[in-house]
């Protein structure tokens, strides 16, 4: 097991449900960290392909350019998610009271999380399923910045540094047999360009961790 029980815990012990109840329109990082995201996945995703959108809400960040077969959502708040123009469908589900996914075994090219991997109570029971559904050289990009509720992140997290939780995430994908060595993209400033070259800093750090399911498993 990756966690002893109490690294499991959140400060909010009650229902995450309830937490997730009110629709919350805004984003939770600023647009710098957008940018490079919607970078990197036009970076690594392909178009016409099937993507879930996994933990998701109101946007999705990807490149508007890019067209998808099917991009499936999934979230605490169906609100939330039926104002995302990009999902061809979503679902509700709390994955911290039932991790297995109501999907098909090798049904997607990509699984995408952005800034929620941090409120993940059981990750090798979900990255097992991540790696279940997506097709053989299928990638998981999992994004994250510093900021979270912090009453709803595990203590694990809760505890770690910026660079242990990198760390930590790579451990989520080594738990599960049968992905490839994490790759990691690390970008402490995300300023913009011309303020970067006025020396000024600060913006959210922008973490990215990403693994391939083996194509021989």
């Amino acid at each position: 097991m990756i966690f002893r029980p109490n690294q499991r815990l959140k400060l909010d012990e009650t229902d995450d449900k309830l937490f997730y109840a009110y629709p919350r329109f805004v984003t939770h990082v600023d647009e710098g960290f957008i940018q490079q995201l919607t970078d990197l996945y036009r970076e690594r995703l392909q178009p016409n392909t099937r993507i879930l959108d996994m933990m998701s809400s109101w946007v999705s960040h990807l490149p508007e350019e890019m067209q998808f077969a099917h991009i499936e959502g999934h979230g605490l708040n169906a609100e939330e998610l039926a104002r995302n123009p990009r999902l061809n469908h979503y679902f509700v589900q709390n994955l911290n009271e039932n991790p297995r996914l109501p999907l098909p075994d090798q049904e997607f090219d990509a699984v995408i999380n952005c800034v929620s991997v941090q409120y993940v109570q059981y990750p090798e029971a979900v990255f097992s399923e991540i790696h279940r559904i997506l097709k053989p050289g299928g990638v998981a990009i999992i994004s994250f910045s510093n900021r979270m509720f912090f009453q709803k992140a595990i203590q694990a997290w809760r505890d770690a540094s910026e660079a242990n939780r990198v760390e930590l995430v790579k451990r989520y994908f080594a738990s599960v047999p049968g992905f490839t060595a994490p790759e990691v993209i690390v970008n402490k400033s995300t300023a913009p360009n011309f303020l970067q070259w006025l020396g000024a800093t600060g913006g959210d750090p922008f973490y990215a961790v990403m693994a391939y399911r083996s194509e021989v498993n």
